[in-house]
């Protein structure tokens, strides 16, 4: 019974769609495979979930996402990044991050307020608007030409998330890994690439790609949570849509981060 009321919430819609709007729900399928074939190494799961299941919102935003590949040439998506791949100035204001962080121990201090929470969050910028929190960190509240979102994500002992899909492309997603990982049962995948946080500490993806993080050990995960202007050639574009986006997006915000607990 489970698996009928599954299918017919995928079926329904879909063949009344093709039967009002058929050409509409056609061109809208073809954008839809064409961003979500970006995905390495996809099976039947991956287009179940782009299409039905927590990827929606990443296929309604579909045709926006590639618009923002066009106005980013000839910067071409590579969906996921070395520092080295970013112009200097993007690596200068990583660093600042990085550096902030270990000077003022930040993974100690949100430590103490993890306590038996299984995953937390923190911000200190989102999208480009400060947010006050407890946890004192100046540097993360300047004025940043390319840093827009400043976070940190805490995974306590054997935490991990589901496969899941960002739902736009404007930004990059930075995660840097604060803590000594000396354990390979920590890590990231995004599509057929797995990270381990031992080897490194860096990680930089575009985040519409399906990914899934992982804490396997029995030690908490604690990862610098940012998002950076794509590299374009014109920046001062990306920045004002990316602030009209955080107006909208700000009701949908606990949507998002709902198997999250915001830490204060």
């Amino acid at each position: 019974m489970r698996l009928l009321k599954k299918g017919a919430k995928r079926v329904i819609p879909t063949v009344l769609a093709i039967y009002f709007i058929p050409m509409f729900a056609l061109v809208f399928a073809a954008v839809g495979m064409l961003d979500v074939t970006r995905n390495k190494k996809w099976t039947f799961k991956t287009l179940d979930s782009y299409f039905f299941g927590n990827g929606v919102f990443t296929w309604v935003l579909a045709p926006f996402n590639l618009l923002m590949d066009l106005f980013c040439l000839p910067y071409w998506n590579r969906g996921i990044y070395r520092l080295e791949d970013l112009p200097q100035g993007y690596r200068s204001e990583i660093q600042t991050l990085v550096d902030a962080a270990t000077d003022r121990n930040l993974v100690d201090m949100l430590a103490a307020k993890m306590q038996e929470k299984k995953r937390g969050m923190i911000f200190f910028k989102w999208y480009g608007k400060n947010i006050s929190s407890s946890v004192e960190m100046p540097e993360y509240h300047q004025a940043f030409k390319y840093i827009r979102t400043i976070g940190v994500s805490i995974f306590n002992k054997k935490q991990s998330t589901g496969a899941h899909f960002g739902p736009l492309r404007v930004t990059l997603r930075v995660l840097y890994n604060m803590n000594d990982i000396k354990n390979r049962d920590v890590y990231i995948r995004v599509g057929e690439q797995t990270h381990y946080w031992q080897d490194n500490k860096l990680f930089i993806f575009d985040d519409t790609l399906q990914h899934q993080s992982y804490n396997e050990s029995d030690a908490m995960r604690t990862c610098l949570f940012v998002d950076i202007l794509r590299p374009s050639p014109c920046p001062w574009l990306m920045s004002g849509v990316l602030t009209g986006i955080r107006w909208m997006m700000a009701p949908l915000k606990a949507i998002f981060y709902k198997h999250w607990t915001f830490l204060k």
